[in-house]
């Protein structure tokens, strides 16, 4: 019996079926909740691990030089870093140089990088660009066509040789080059020293020279570079010839009947024979007043300021010693006591 008052019971199977769905909604909240911390603890563990791996020592044991070709793209570069070795995981690398942004900023070039090194210290050295750097040594002295020679052998330079620069025209020096420098590139900057030496140099000149150009001084700094091996010497030898042409003398200069003789080749292989002395040409410096037409080598530095600010003397004259060194006089009868000397210092070496 009911008096109508009472609140219905809600069915037990009604009450099974919300169970369920409740369950769903809390896990669903957790998962909002708990997977965003999950991820950032996952995503923050594996930078952490990736930041560890880009930064620990390399594989390598031993340096190793790397070649990076221009135009390779950060990809080409992270596989060719793989396939030499130097780097444990392409993937960090590539991570690695993108999170620092530095993918335009890796440079071409002939690398040696340093045994253990990381991936980081890697990105760091293509960034800066630190190419193993080469050299080649142009001695003074050289003709301009000995000089084309030791550039043409160059193994490391690319690309064919030039012309033969006029002579005087190239600075001897050491030249340091990266692989991938064309001959042609480094016969420039020898061209473009020489001619910012000269420059710089002509302005310091002595007053009351005997020559006028700039040209005139490289070919007697050719003489004088040539006359004497001896670097203490120069300055003396040069105060010599700057003597005679102030006097003026003929300067019988050796070397330039050689010049005559062979041009560009340099060297003569035998002792200058008598009719060759007397032999007029444009270079025999016994038969022409003043100075040749061309230079016959290129000079150095030293030989240049030599010849723009030699010493006063009173010397004119001087014949080698034996000694590789040559000994000086001031007038005619103490320079043929010299050269009596030195003739038969010469037949006692070829005894």
């Amino acid at each position: 019996m009911t008096d109508g008052q009472n609140t219905p019971e809600v069915p037990a199977a009604a009450a099974d079926a919300a169970r369920p769905r409740r369950r769903l909604l809390r896990f669903v909240l957790i998962a909002l909740i708990v997977l965003p911390s999950l991820a950032a603890l996952t995503g923050g563990a594996l930078f952490l691990y990736g930041k560890y791996r880009f930064e620990a020592a390399g594989p390598h044991a031993e340096p190793r030089i790397v070649l990076l070709s221009p135009g390779m793209g950060v990809r080409a570069i992270a596989t060719r870093l793989d396939e030499m070795g130097v780097i444990s995981d392409r993937r960090i690398f590539l991570a690695g140089v993108r999170l620092g942004k530095a993918d335009a900023t890796l440079k071409a070039g002939e690398y040696e990088i340093p045994a253990h090194a990381s991936m980081s210290a890697i990105v760091a050295i293509l960034r800066e660009g630190r190419s193993i750097l080469h050299r080649i040594t142009i001695p003074e002295g050289r003709t301009s066509e000995q000089a084309m020679l030791i550039v043409a052998a160059d193994p490391v330079l690319i690309g064919e040789t030039p012309p033969t620069p006029l002579e005087g025209a190239l600075l001897p020096e050491t030249y340091s080059f990266t692989r991938g420098t064309t001959r042609a590139e480094l016969v420039a900057r020898m061209q473009k020293a020489a001619s910012d030496l000269m420059v710089e140099l002509w302005t310091t000149r002595a007053e009351d020279l005997p020559f006028k150009t700039p040209e005139e001084a490289i070919i007697l700094a050719s003489i004088v570079e040539k006359e004497t091996g001896v670097a203490s010497e120069r300055p003396r030898v040069a105060a010599v010839f700057v003597n005679r042409l102030r006097k003026p003398m003929r300067l019988q200069s050796d070397p330039t009947i050689i010049y005559g003789l062979v041009g560009g080749k340099g060297a003569l292989g035998r002792p200058i024979r008598r009719s060759e002395i007397d032999r007029p040409t444009a270079y025999n410096t016994y038969q022409i007043d003043g100075l040749p037409p061309t230079p016959i080598a290129n000079p150095g530095r030293a030989s240049i300021e030599a010849v723009l600010n030699p010493p006063e003397t009173d010397e004119y004259y001087f014949v080698a010693d034996g000694t590789g060194g040559h000994v000086f006089s001031r007038t005619l009868a103490e320079h043929q006591r010299h050269v009596l000397e030195w003739r038969r210092i010469e037949r006692e070496k070829a005894r």
